[in-house]
């Protein structure tokens, strides 16, 4: 039974890929992780229900408990072939104002959560014959100026280098490292970062969900340890 693990799955990309991957052939199970159990039920009902889903409602942010965590995946579905990390943290602010609180948040879920998930993960990715798949969601933020928002740039900028180190990394396991940057998109932590623009006029997280699927699908098989900007045209 293949399994894929979708973190951010309460909301945004995250929920549009859950929803997708419900939808298609490409694995058995799926395991939707949010910390907010509300909106993790209302993705929950927008999936197909013929897949196996298993919800966990668990914060990122507590780094010491994701090797328990992945451990409790492993024993329920006994493999993992795939992990998306798309669950995001922002909470834009310009240098003079920025605290150090507000920057370990921003690394804890950006960098350090995916980083304790793609490791323990590995450990049981590694003995799979036919190799694994893992996905990093970054943002066209890491690669240009964004003032005021040091700490979400400089965090998705981490994830685009620690993406393309592992898939060189990790080939030897015959696992596949994808990261996406998206441009603008219609999340809940777009609005934060721009809370006065008409969301309607932007990128929405079904587009950038149907780019996921393809990479973690067959299709995808020649565009790992690149970083791929997904961006809609105006």
């Amino acid at each position: 039974m293949r399994t894929c693990i979708i973190t951010g799955a309460g909301s945004g990309i995250g929920r549009a890929t859950a929803i997708d991957l419900s939808n298609s052939n490409t694995f058995d199970t799926l395991v939707i992780i949010g910390r907010n159990k509300a909106r993790l039920d209302e993705t929950y009902e927008k999936m197909n229900k013929m897949k196996d889903i298993k919800k966990i409602v668990f914060d990122l942010s507590d780094l010491d408990t994701i090797p328990d965590l992945v451990a409790d995946i492993f024993r329920y579905n006994d493999r993992i072939d795939c992990l998306l990390n798309i669950a995001g943290y922002a909470d834009p602010q310009p240098l003079l104002n920025i605290t150090l609180d507000n920057i370990r948040e921003t690394y804890n879920v950006n960098v350090f959560a995916p980083l304790m998930l793609i490791r323990e993960c590995v450990k049981y990715m590694k003995n799979n014959p036919e190799g694994a798949k893992i996905l990093n969601v970054a943002s066209t933020a890491g690669i240009t100026p964004r003032p005021g928002w040091l700490s979400y740039s400089s965090s998705k900028s981490a994830v685009i280098s620690m993406s393309q180190t592992l898939s060189e990394e990790l080939a030897e396991y015959r696992i596949k490292v994808y990261c996406v940057s998206p441009g603008r998109c219609a999340t809940a932590l777009r609005r934060r970062l721009a809370p006065d623009e008409d969301q309607s006029t932007i990128m929405q997280p079904e587009e950038v969900s149907e780019i996921i699927c393809r990479l973690v699908s067959e299709e995808g098989r020649c565009l790992d340890g690149q970083n791929i900007i997904i961006r809609r045209k105006m």
